[in-house]
């Protein structure tokens, strides 16, 4: 693959993030009974610095988990019955409560149905909303996020990579031709 462009630094992402927990806090009317589910992977390390920043900015936190949609995939075989160990950790009763989505990119929107599928499973949230740095377009699924950090219009041959520090050591979002 060849760069075809840098779209977001670090200082960039840290703006946008704190732009969409600024859009969170005023779109649920405070903090009260939100919580926040990254999906994995990077899904996961902007679900915590999201609950960062809203802890700036309102002096209260919300709790975090990790959702693992490994078996919820549609991509995934059917026929293969071999057990399917997830990574989820939601430590906490969602039922209630307005669940935040958090994902680095949302392209077919296929992990995100995937995600409410998983989330479903978990208990009976009052509201779900998916929050997304990137939305790249080509909704394959009538599914469209609350919270996106940056529309990029992108063609079917080039891809977006979302660099974060926790898993990648570094910042970066830029888009790839194939």
């Amino acid at each position: 693959m060849e760069l075809k462009a840098q779209l977001l630094n670090e200082s960039d992402i840290n703006r946008v993030l704190k732009r969409i927990s600024h859009q969170i806090i005023e779109k649920n009317r405070g903090t009260k009974n939100l919580c926040l589910i990254g999906i994995k992977s990077r899904g996961v390390p902007l679900a915590h610095r999201l609950a960062e920043n809203i802890y700036e900015i309102d002096k209260n936190r919300v709790e975090v988990g990790v959702l693992d949609i490994t078996h919820y995939r549609d991509d995934r075989e059917k026929s293969d019955d071999t057990p399917v160990l997830t990574d989820t950790k939601v430590d906490f009763d969602i039922t209630g409560k307005t669940v935040v989505l958090v994902d680095d990119v949302i392209f077919t929107g296929r992990t995100a149905r995937a995600a409410l599928d998983a989330v479903l499973d978990l208990g009976r949230a009052s509201r779900i909303q998916l929050c997304v740095l990137i939305d790249r377009g080509h909704s394959e699924l009538p599914i469209k996020a609350n919270f996106v950090g940056k529309n990029i219009p992108t063609s079917l041959d080039e891809a977006v990579a979302v660099r974060l520090s926790e898993c990648d050591g570094e910042n970066s979002v830029a888009i790839y031709t194939k």
